[in-house]
């Protein structure tokens, strides 16, 4: 910019960085350089997976969700939630889609059933069969903290009996042939069964929902 700044001087002038003018000229280029950093950054805080600290207030604001005690990764998961929240008629698909949305996941890592489908007698209760564990790590969110974001996706009256956390991996049924299976062990990445477990904070706070 400093270039283009000289460059518009009249010939009068000597358009050398290194000449009086041109040491003023580094000064305004610094301060407009800062300026537009600035104002790129605010833009990018606009986004809820971008912004930070205070500008994720302000987001957090628009909707009406307190922080509390949740830091930035745990409150954007808060914020994305009121809003799918806001828009699910409490049905299966729609919850799984809430979650989905709340988590920033693939609604296939969410599997919901109702107890009676898993043979249960509770007549208003689901059952999270499978949870999407590496999103929940990702941001640092428990097992307590989740089970409570389910239940405030769920319609009244219905009860979030429990939430399955165990991966789908499993050794070969016998130990003296060769199994496969979509729960082994995989091939490049991208197949095979998933270990279970999450991030469990020593610290485990309620969240504001």
């Amino acid at each position: 910019m400093i270039k283009d700044l000289i460059g518009k001087l009249t010939d009068a002038f000597l358009k050398d960085e290194k000449s009086n003018i041109g040491k003023l000229f580094l000064i305004v280029d610094e301060q407009l350089t800062a300026l537009k950093s600035a104002l790129i950054t605010a833009e990018n805080w606009r986004d809820i997976d971008a912004a930070k600290g205070k500008a994720l207030d302000l987001l957090g604001d628009n909707v009406s969700q307190d922080r509390g005690r949740a830091t930035d990764e745990i409150y954007r998961v808060l914020i994305r939630g009121k809003v799918a929240r806001n828009v699910s008629d409490g049905t299966t698909n729609r919850i799984i889609e809430a979650l989905a949305k709340t988590l920033n996941c693939k609604p296939s890592e969410i599997h919901i059933v109702s107890s009676k489908e898993n043979n249960e007698d509770e007549p208003a209760a689901i059952i999270v069969k499978k949870a999407p564990i590496e999103a929940l790590s990702k941001v640092g969110m428990s097992a307590t903290q989740f089970s409570n974001i389910v239940q405030k996706t769920v319609a009244a009256g219905v009860r979030v009996a429990y939430v399955d956390l165990n991966g789908t991996f499993r050794f070969s049924s016998s130990a003296n042939s060769i199994e496969t299976s979509q729960y082994g062990f995989s091939t490049d990445g991208t197949d095979g069964g998933t270990l279970g477990g999450i991030f469990q904070p020593e610290d485990d706070y309620p969240l504001p929902i």
